[in-house]
Order: structure tokens, then sequence, then C-alpha cells
């Protein structure tokens, strides 16, 4: 029963991870891709490690358990930073979104600063 569950978890791992990527290669756009490369790839290497995890002893399947907590999390975080650095560029077509909630946060961040004013001048008011 343990090397069925294995198998199942194993190659549906593989499969999202293959779907994963054919994604990254095919898709158009930045928002696409990202999707591609974060959630199937994330999906299947959690599939993967759960299957290799129903095999070995407990205290390497702990081990497996705190990649998949530190996949987990840091998989969403690149997928914003790579897409707000693409935002930033130029590299994403803005015409192509349907929201756009970066115009305004990016605008105001690009403004420069105004004058600051210095202390005890006696400038014209």
């Amino acid at each position: 029963m343990k090397d069925i569950v294995t198998s199942v978890l194993l190659l549906t791992g593989a499969a999202a991870s293959l779907l994963g990527a054919l994604g990254l290669v095919r898709f158009p756009d930045v928002p696409s891709r990202l999707q591609a490369a974060t959630k199937p790839q994330t999906l299947g290497l959690l599939l993967i490690l759960l299957g290799t995890a129903v095999q070995v002893e407990f205290e390497s399947a702990a081990t497996l358990l705190l990649v998949i907590l530190f996949q987990v999390i840091t998989a969403p975080v690149l997928s914003q930073i790579v897409g707000r650095s693409a935002y930033r560029s130029g590299t994403l077509r803005r015409d192509t979104l349907v929201v756009d909630e970066l115009a305004d946060p990016m605008a105001r961040d690009d403004d420069p600063p105004g004058p600051t004013p210095r202390g005890g001048g006696g400038g014209p008011s």
C-alpha cells in the first residue's frame, strides 16, 4: 500500500512539474509565466517530497516537511518580486492587464520629492 501511495504522489508531482515547465516555455507574457512557474511547480515539488517522505524514516520525513514549508513560503514571495520587477522595468505590457493596482503606488514612488525647506534661511516666501 505504501508503494502505491508513493507511486501516485511521485507521478502526479512529476506531471504537475512537467506541465508547469511547459507553461513556462509556451506562455507569451510575464504574468502567465509566473503563474506557470509558481503554482504547478510548487504543487509538483510538494507531491514529490510527500511521496518521498512516505518511504523514508521519520527523521528524514520531518526534514522533507521543513523543505515543503520553506517552498510554500518562498515561492509566492519570489513570484511577487519578479512580477514587480517586470512591472517597473517595463517588460510587462500594461495594456494587457485587466486591473492595474500598481499604477498609483508606482507613480507616487517615481515622483521626485519636492524641495525640502532649509532651516534658518530667510528666502522669499
